[in-house]
């Protein structure tokens, strides 16, 4: 809680900074690992396909958005930088109704991503582990919001270009 964990009552009683914070805190060793794993294995494959910019800005705009989600559903204590992963996922998701057949095939792929990690969640929640689902649902649906209607690739103008960088 001292550094900076998602907790509701801080969160919305002005300490919003909360919201970016907990992205980059985790509950543990493993809990770190697991995020670690997929970013490694996702986070390239975004960063390829949008830009450098384009992927730092996604991550965090999915990350806060699973914890503006939590703030309403969860409520509880939250870190982590699962909400984020999954905004990865989505990105890739929603990029991918713009590549037809591939992207149909793509798009299945990625959705065992999403069936795994939200059967983590349940086990986890089972077991006690506390996984906060509202953050793994905020980040992949505005992931896929983000990543249809952001356009793939370098920005193609300077505008763009500083538009992206100051974002």
């Amino acid at each position: 809680l001292r550094f900076g964990a998602n907790f509701a009552p801080l969160a919305t009683g002005g300490e919003w900074w909360r919201l970016v914070t907990a992205i980059f805190l985790h509950a543990g060793l493993l809990h770190i690992a697991m995020n670690l794993w997929c970013l490694f294995d996702l986070g390239p494959t975004v960063e390829s396909l949008f830009s450098t910019t384009k992927f730092i800005v996604f991550y965090l705009i999915t990350g806060v958005a699973g914890f503006v989600l939590s703030l309403f559903w969860n409520r509880g204590l939250s870190v982590g930088a699962s909400g984020a992963v999954l905004g990865l996922i989505g990105v890739l998701i929603g990029a991918s109704y713009h590549h037809g057949h591939l992207g149909k095939d793509y798009r299945s792929q990625l959705y065992r991503w999403v069936f795994y990690i939200f059967l983590i969640g349940v086990v986890g929640g089972v077991f006690g582990f506390g996984t906060d689902n509202a953050a793994h649902f905020g980040g992949l649906v505005s992931g896929v919001a983000l990543g249809y209607v952001i356009p793939e690739g370098e920005p193609s103008t300077r505008f763009e270009d500083n538009l992206w960088n100051a974002l």
